[in-house]
């Protein structure tokens, strides 16, 4: 598989049978058929509209929030990079490309007195917090989000407003195959250096509470109660997914090198030597275990994606 796929010879980098392991938190993950990495929107959207309709897209952000099946990807992998993760602060507006991780669009805001601190914990880049309504704390991107702008698997550029896009717990509507490239965002003003305190504040919380050093792709599952935590004392932690966890007795559980965390029994940890496969069956154990005790469906927050090895 050497020929381009699109009638379009694209000046980003593309390469054929690329193992997508070393691009995800969790390292692991067989090979994409593709790897592209679009050096502006203009050879995106050329790309993609010299793209067969039979050849499937998957948009990848920096791998925070995802496995990756150990059988690798039948489609063509668009990864983001330079050209993608400019950051401009404007009024009380905020634009960044969706290459631009959610932690250095908090600090930038902060410095020019704007708050979206609620991003500085969140693991990843702007796209995939687009994508997913990315919430910390009690805020979500839906909240803050003025436009975000995509090309199409047509490759047609469009502006999506926050109703194009459905928001709700951890998903939007975006369709099959589109890209997003980047998004404004709606800020209040703040003091940079209360700002910049307050995210010191967040950050240490999440260092005491959270494997930060592990290996590990954020939250495993959504939060039953269908919001995130809030922070504040009087937060509820019954209908947690951590809390029913522990109630089924699987903190600290593993699978070969997959381990749920004794820290913070969400996070799934590839230990060393971890397939997608331990860790994609240890958190499906967790799901059965729950429901034994609590009656409750655990739902991934984690995407999984490709196929199984055979």
């Amino acid at each position: 598989m050497t020929d381009c796929p699109s009638t379009y010879t694209p000046r980003g980098a593309l390469t054929p049978n690329r193992p997508l392991d070393s691009l995800t938190w969790l390292r692991v993950g067989g090979p994409a058929d593709w790897l592209f990495q679009p050096a502006d929107e203009d050879d995106l959207a050329a790309f993609l509209k010299g793209l067969p309709e039979e050849i499937a897209v998957f948009p990848m952000g920096v791998g925070s929030n995802l496995i990756v099946r150990d059988g690798g990807l039948r489609a063509v992998v668009i990864r983001m990079g330079r050209g993608f993760n400019g950051i401009a602060c404007e009024g009380e507006t905020v634009t960044a490309g969706a290459a631009a991780l959610d932690a250095h669009v908090a600090r930038k805001a902060a410095q020019a007195g704007l708050d979206l601190t609620f991003l500085r914990t969140i693991p990843g880049a702007i796209g995939g917090a687009v994508r997913m309504n990315a919430g910390c704390y009690g805020s979500y991107v839906a909240d803050h989000l003025i436009e975000a702008r995509a090309i199409t698997r047509a490759g047609q550029r469009v502006t999506l407003t926050p109703a194009d896009l459905n928001f709700a717990y951890r998903q939007s509507d975006l369709p099959e195959g589109w890209v997003l490239t980047g998004a404004t965002f709606r800020a209040e003003p703040g003091d940079p250096a209360a700002l910049e305190a307050h995210m010191a504040e967040q950050l240490a919380k999440r260092d005491a509470t959270q494997p930060t050093k592990e290996r590990t792709a954020g939250s495993t599952f959504r939060n039953p109660a269908g919001f995130s935590s809030t922070g504040r004392a009087d937060d509820t932690h019954e209908l947690k997914a951590w809390k029913v966890i522990d109630d089924a007795g699987m903190r600290g559980a593993r699978i070969g090198g997959a381990q749920m965390s004794e820290k913070h029994s969400n996070f799934l940890i590839n230990t060393g030597g971890a397939t997608a496969a331990d860790l994609e069956n240890l958190g499906e154990e967790v799901r059965k275990k729950v429901v034994q005790s609590s009656g409750i469906s655990l739902e991934w927050e984690i995407m999984r994606v490709g196929e199984f090895e055979a």
